[in-house]
Order: C-alpha cells, then sequence, then structure tokens
C-alpha cells in the first residue's frame, strides 16, 4: 500500500510528501518536473522501486510545488531556488538533518545545487541519467540544439496527459498500452499541459557546472548508455569534474530508473550507501487470482477481421480495467484474448469476475473465468507461484460464462451471500493432486 501523504510547509505553501520505511540513514528521492506522490503507487514497477529504496534507509519523497498535489507557486516561473528551498521544508518536516539525496533525470541539476549550497544537510549524492546542464554550447557539445528544444517542448504542450514522450523517457514500455494509459493519468495527475510546459522549460534554462567543483560529498554517477535524451556524456562529465565521484555505466535505453534493469542499478546504489549489496527475498503475499479468457477467440477473430476484432479487444481491456477498479483489482498481465488480476478479498474477485462477464456479454463476448485463492511471489508488475497456475487451470475446465473456483475461495467466502455448486475433484494439468472445483452461482 502507498505511503501516507503529509504536507510541509513553507511560508504559506503546502508541499505533499511521504516517508517510507525506517533505517539508520535518510533517503530524498527527487522528483522530476512532474509527479504525483499517491498516482506513482499505481504502476508497479514504480512502486517496487521505491520500496526497495526504502530498504536501504527512510526513503523520503515529495512533490515539488508547482506538480502533483503541492500547492502551486505564486510566482508565473518556478525558480531552481524555489525547489530547493522545498527539500528543506519536507526534510525539516520529516524531522531529517542530514540525507542522501538521489537525482534522476532532470532533478539531477537540483540535487547538484542543493548539495552545493547547503552540504551540512547532504549526506551522500547519487546521479542518475542526468546532466549539469541540458543545451548544447560551445564548451559542450552533446548538449540539444534549440530546434530540438523547441520541438520537445511543443510536443510536451501537444501531447501531455496522453501518454506523449513515452518514446523519449521509457522506450521500452512503448508499445505497453496499460503503461501508456497509467502515464496518461499520472500526467493529467501532476500538472496541466501549460504549467507542465513552463516547467520543462526551465530544465534547459539550468547550468549548475560551476557548482561541482564545490561538491565535496560522497557522489555516484550512473548513466544508461542508450538514453537520448540524455546522452552519456552528460553522466561522464559530472564525474570528471565532481571530487572523488564514481562513474558506473549501465545498459539501456529507459530514462525513468523504474523501467528496464531496475534491480541491477538498485544493487549498485545499495552498496553505494550502505556498504554491502543484499538481495533482497522476494516479496510473497496472499491474493486471490482471477484468470479470464475470451472463449472462442481465435475462431471469432477469423469471422471478424482484423479491424473488428481489434474493436472488441479494445472493449474487453477497457471493461476489464473499469471493473478492476470498481473492486479494487491490480491487473498484472492483459495477454489479447485473457487477463490476470489479483484481489486482496476472494469476495471482491468473484463479483468482479461476473461483472466483466455481464458487461461483455452485451456486446456479444463470452468469457470463461477461474478462481484461486493462495500465497503468489510478486516480481515488479508480474506475478507467480503455484497459485497463479492453479487458477489459470481451474478457468480452463469452465465453460463460457461459467465461473469456477478452488474450495480455497469458498471457504474463505463462508458466510457470505454467494453459492456454489460441486462441480467434483479434478486432476489440474502440471498442478499436484486433485482439486476440488465449485461453479460459483
Amino acid at each position: 500500500m502507498p505511503a501516507e501523504t503529509r504536507y510541509a510547509c513553507h511560508g504559506q505553501d503546502y508541499i505533499a510528501y511521504q516517508t517510507v520505511g525506517e533505517g539508520p540513514r535518510d533517503i530524498v528521492f527527487m522528483s522530476a518536473w512532474f509527479s504525483h506522490v499517491d498516482g506513482r503507487w499505481e504502476e508497479p514497477r514504480f512502486a517496487a522501486m521505491l520500496r526497495r529504496l526504502s530498504t536501504m534507509g527512510r526513503l523520503i519523497v515529495f512533490d515539488k510545488r508547482g506538480s502533483g498535489a503541492s500547492d502551486p507557486l505564486a510566482s508565473a516561473e518556478p525558480t531552481w531556488e524555489d525547489w530547493a528551498d522545498d527539500i528543506a521544508a519536507v526534510m525539516d518536516a520529516a524531522g531529517s538533518k542530514r540525507a542522501s539525496l538521489i537525482g534522476v533525470g532532470d532533478s539531477g541539476p537540483l540535487a547538484l545545487l542543493y548539495a552545493a549550497t547547503r552540504p551540512q544537510r547532504v549526506e551522500s549524492l547519487v546521479l542518475i541519467n542526468t546532466g549539469a546542464r541540458l543545451r548544447r554550447a560551445s564548451d559542450y557539445p552533446w548538449g540539444i540544439d534549440q530546434d530540438e528544444e523547441t520541438e520537445f517542448l511543443r510536443r510536451t504542450r501537444e501531447t501531455w496527459g496522453v501518454g506523449g514522450l513515452v518514446d523519449v523517457f521509457s522506450p521500452s514500455a512503448a508499445a505497453d498500452e496499460s503503461y501508456r494509459q497509467w502515464l496518461a493519468k499520472y500526467q493529467r495527475m501532476s500538472a496541466s499541459p501549460g504549467r507542465s510546459t513552463a516547467m520543462a522549460r526551465l530544465i534547459f534554462d539550468i547550468d549548475v557546472r560551476d557548482v561541482l567543483s564545490t561538491i565535496h560529498v560522497p557522489t555516484l554517477v550512473m548513466h544508461r548508455r542508450d538514453f537520448r535524451f540524455f546522452p552519456i556524456e552528460f553522466g561522464r562529465y559530472l564525474a570528471e569534474h565532481i571530487a572523488g565521484a564514481k562513474f558506473i555505466e549501465l545498459a539501456g535505453a529507459d530514462g525513468f530508473i523504474y523501467l528496464g534493469d531496475t534491480m541491477g542499478l538498485l544493487d549498485e546504489v545499495e552498496e553505494f550507501l550502505t556498504g554491502a549489496r543484499r538481495q533482497p527475498e522476494a516479496d510473497r503475499v496472499l491474493a486471490t487470482v482471477l484468470l479470464t479468457d475470451i472463449v472462442g477467440s481465435t475462431d471469432m477473430a477469423a469471422q471478424l477481421g482484423d479491424h473488428r476484432w481489434r474493436m472488441i479487444l479494445d472493449t474487453y481491456d477497457d471493461i476489464v480495467r473499469r471493473q478492476l477498479s470498481e473492486y479494487r483489482g491490480k491487473l498484472h498481465r492483459s495477454t489479447g484474448d485473457g487477463s490476470l488480476a489479483t484481489f486482496d478479498g476472494p469476495a471482491r474477485g468473484i463479483r468482479c469476475a461476473f461483472a466483466i462477464r455481464d458487461q461483455l456479454g452485451t456486446v456479444g463476448v463470452k468469457i470463461r473465468s477461474g478462481l484461486h485463492a493462495g500465497e503468489i511471489e510478486l516480481r515488479g508488475n508480474e506475478i507467480g507461484g503455484i497459485a497463479v497456475h492453479i487458477a489459470a487451470r481451474i478457468g480452463s475446465e469452465a465453460a463460457a460464462g461459467e465461473v469456477l473456483c478452488s474450495s480455497t475461495v469458498k471457504d474463505l467466502v463462508t458466510g457470505s451471500d454467494l453459492s456454489f455448486a460441486d462441480r467434483g475433484r479434478r486432476q489440474l494439468k502440471g498442478v499436484p493432486q486433485e482439486w476440488q472445483i465449485y461453479a460459483v452461482q
């Protein structure tokens, strides 16, 4: 579950922040020019990254003024000094006297500026996929030229709130429709198109190269070699101009570090901050697993043709997502003609399965569903474990429109208004022992 959102005060302004975990050190994870402290927990890979960081110390995250759940700035345009004040206000509210700062992308210059001007409050610096300057200059030949800057700002304004810029910052997820939908929502939660563009413009104005020589805290610089927006030369420049900085080149093209090889990156961060690598145990939780599948999908696709079949699949995805939201389910995988989701309560899983079935029935689509409750292993957005296989096998036994479940699910909802019909004991393919199956009525 996401952490509780609280507010720090700076004058008359309120700055939204959260603290996660506890430990011998404080870690401030810097926000990008757009963020929302609650919205980020809705993307499983983002949430998994935050949870991992919170095992290294007490994690502090916040929305800068002008974005997310924080107040807007009174001035028409924010300044880097305004945002540096936000860090201090949040640390004060959280009772943090000194912290390690993690700056990613456009938040890197802010972390550098804060470390240079308030060194007594900075334990160490971690700089990832960032630079001291973004614009190209005669003595800085890797930056973005004027035409590229204009085009970026145009795209920011025109595609904001619909998942724009996904190809720039998260190319590995560009074809993931569920990710694009989350990113679109996250952008809308963070700022309006006009406000976001104004804040993005500030990124191109910053140049903190002159302060690099004044930074004397332990510094780790990491950069993905194929991230095009901030070329790897930016990272090398930082490491060469900050005394004693360590530089690590990483594989990948994603600017957002919760995508790609996140675990390898976080292993390096953990070793730098704590002095040792500790591979976390896999998260295992009890959950109700729901598998749904469109009956006769192959024949239906052949009959309808590609265009109409695509429309059916879009309708299916929309209905599944809306009903999962209604019944507090979490989508882990969309298989084209099926879906895999989990719930924290079996009754909600059952009712969601019926709601999806009934709504799809109005457009002539029949599904079958299988449910099982058991321990699952969380691996980012993916889940694993025998409970997933059991739910899948139970679903494959269902007829069109039928919702089948294991005896475990039936026993967990004893006392509810749900009723069940015995479908007998069955040997499920690839699953040990026989399982008692019930049809929910």
